[in-house]
């Protein structure tokens, strides 16, 4: 059986056995449960988290104490506080938990170590970089161009599964509509 992130890897670029085994002796494993934290607001973030299971979200809390989701992460995505991991500043988001979930993470040493030893590792963080531009562009022109109405409809299309495992309220925070106006759509 094929290690779940080494088929993840090579959707990008192939590896031998041994480079694998290089590779994921770079990461740990670590589980977590529901409602757990692996990011706070505030902390020093020195990992990117890799979901072998399980789902989480990125977010922050407004002034006004309301909730805004800016990611989930589930099975084969990627997450973390990106600027806070990679100028090693303060994170300003949180990540937690949203089912039980067990992770692959790496340090941003090893991940500067592995990139500086195997350079096919540097292409495939630099395309998982350039398609996550991509992602989060297209992200932020959904947001400010279409209806609610039609963000809905895409990220049913987009994340199907999404929809059975989080809260609608989740769902809400996400696209940036009240709980209230996402059950109109619903209706």
């Amino acid at each position: 059986m094929i290690h779940p992130l080494r088929k993840h890897i090579e959707e990008i670029i192939e590896l031998t056995d041994e480079e694998f085994d290089f590779v994921l002796s770079h990461f740990e494993s670590i589980k977590k449960k529901k409602h757990q934290y692996i990011i706070q607001e505030g902390d020093f973030v020195t990992r990117e988290y890799w979901v072998v299971q399980g789902c989480l979200k990125s977010y922050f809390i407004d002034d006004n104490g309301k909730e805004h989701i800016l990611q989930f992460g589930m099975e084969n995505w990627w997450i973390t506080d990106y600027e806070s991991f990679v100028k090693q500043t303060k994170s300003k988001t949180s990540v937690d938990c949203i089912e039980d979930s067990e992770l692959l993470y790496i340090s941003f040493e090893n991940r500067d170590k592995l990139t500086a030893q195997m350079h096919k590792m540097e292409r495939f963080w630099a395309k998982k970089s350039k398609n996550g531009r991509i992602a989060l562009q297209n992200r932020i022109l959904s947001l400010l161009k279409n209806s609610t109405k039609e963000k809905y409809d895409l990220l049913l299309e987009q994340y199907p599964k999404l929809f059975q495992r989080v809260p609608k309220k989740m769902i809400a925070a996400y696209l940036g509509v009240s709980r209230e106006t996402l059950s109109r759509l619903n209706s």
